[in-house]
């Protein structure tokens, strides 16, 4: 990672999942000048490897601050990332997929803005990607100009002219842009982690849709990706 931390940068909020996407937006907000603060949430997620990888990445990039926060949705379920159905493996289909979380970024956002604002930051990054994903509906960019206009009126900092901008620089990437840029960043691909269900030797699985997904970016553009995969 080539951008350096000044003690003058102003402050961001990255929703950082731990996970490819979200590793290169915290890149890209350090890069853009803003000193980084890290939110991850374990939301109880079957594929918790993500928030040790989201603390190792808030190492490596030297992040101001890193908060991680417990928010329990396996008290809802509905999805196979928090419930006790199986992930599916035979590759992406069209329609929204079993490991969709109900609401996921939309409650990630609110939490994310009331973060920003708690620590006077008036620029959040989320990873998300409305082109090579799964078809979430909370990652569409009409999902996150509507956010925008929700947080600014719903906050403090949003009602005295001083609201929070929502960047989502990957928004209109494919994975392979995702991993050329990774690449240019000086980003080690297996410092993330991406796979929904790890194999038991703490391998990612490789036939899931994010895994997928992750791996067809790389192929694409034709650069390695150094993560250990089962399959």
């Amino acid at each position: 990672m080539n951008a350096k931390l000044s003690e003058n940068t102003k402050p961001a909020v990255v929703l950082l999942s731990g996970g490819l996407d979200s590793m290169v937006s915290a890149a890209l907000a350090i890069e853009q000048g803003f000193a980084l603060h890290a939110l991850t949430i374990n939301y109880g997620q079957r594929h918790v490897r993500e928030i040790d990888s989201a603390r190792a990445i808030v190492k490596r990039l030297g992040a101001k601050a890193h908060s991680v926060i417990d928010l329990d949705l396996r008290a809802f379920g509905g999805s196979a990332l928090t419930d006790d159905v199986e992930v599916p493996k035979e590759g992406v289909g069209q329609d929204i997929p079993v490991t969709y979380v109900p609401a996921r970024n939309l409650v990630f956002l609110s939490l994310t803005v009331a973060y920003a604002e708690a620590k006077d930051a008036h620029d959040v990054f989320i990873g998300v990607n409305a082109l090579d994903y799964s078809g979430y509906p909370d990652c569409r960019p009409e999902f996150i100009s509507s956010f925008a206009e929700t947080a600014r009126l719903g906050t403090k900092m949003g009602v005295e002219d001083r609201g929070v901008q929502i960047h989502a620089p990957l928004q209109h990437m494919t994975k392979a842009d995702i991993a050329h840029e990774c690449a240019r960043l000086g980003l080690d691909p297996a410092w993330s982690w991406s796979c929904y269900d790890p194999s038991p030797d703490g391998q990612a699985c490789g036939l899931c849709d994010s895994c997928r997904l992750r791996k067809k970016g790389f192929a694409e553009a034709k650069i390695e990706d150094t993560t250990q995969y089962a399959a």
